[in-house]
């Protein structure tokens, strides 16, 4: 190997140290979203713009649908008993988008669902703004009530998705704290991952 080899393997190696660098910096770049993930009657996306619940009920709207639920997570000012002044979120995307797909389609069949539609937004949400909306429709209600509740479940517990709270009694001069999107339950019960 001559020295003009070396150089330029160098030089290549480099270059594509660079280039994954940029990569792994640009995953959650706002400019490189939306990002979704959709079949004739599942949407999926992530955002960082602020969601549009119409545009979401518009997507599982159904002439056979007898039920059209809507679930929107929102921003409170407040977690045990500390004032919250924002929240930002955090992804890896294409896993992300993958298993709220999974999710929506496993859901999907085991309520009999028309459709489905998971939006979740990512970088800062302020207090009462939606950083969740999952929307679906059903021949009955039953259905799309329980449905609703599973997939959002399911995607706090296993969606690659990771919140950060920003408490306004620290003047936020420390950082956020970054939680695990399943730290509570339905009815804001602490669950203990350790039993």
């Amino acid at each position: 190997m001559s020295a003009a080899d070396t150089t330029s393997s160098a030089t290549t190696n480099g270059t594509e140290a660079t280039t994954k660098s940029s990569k792994l910096a640009s995953i959650l770049d706002p400019a490189n979203f939306p990002q979704t993930l959709s079949s004739e009657t599942i949407y999926i996306s992530l955002v960082y713009d602020p969601l549009d619940s119409q545009s979401y009920l518009r997507f599982t709207r159904s002439p056979t649908a007898g039920a059209n639920v809507l679930f929107l997570g929102t921003t409170r000012n407040n977690f045990d008993s500390r004032p919250v002044s924002r929240l930002s979120y955090s992804a890896y995307p294409s896993l992300a988008l993958k298993s709220l797909f999974a999710i929506a389609e496993d859901v999907q069949k085991k309520h009999g669902l028309e459709k489905v539609a998971i939006v979740h937004r990512l970088g800062e949400v302020k207090i009462e703004e939606e950083s969740i909306a999952v929307a679906v429709s059903s021949g009955h209600r039953a259905s799309g009530w329980n449905g609703a509740e599973e997939i959002l479940e399911r995607v706090k517990a296993r969606a690659e998705i990771w919140k950060r709270e920003w408490f306004a009694d620290t003047g936020e001069v420390e950082e956020g704290v970054w939680r695990a999107n399943r730290d509570r339950d339905g009815q804001g019960n602490i669950i203990n991952n350790h039993t």
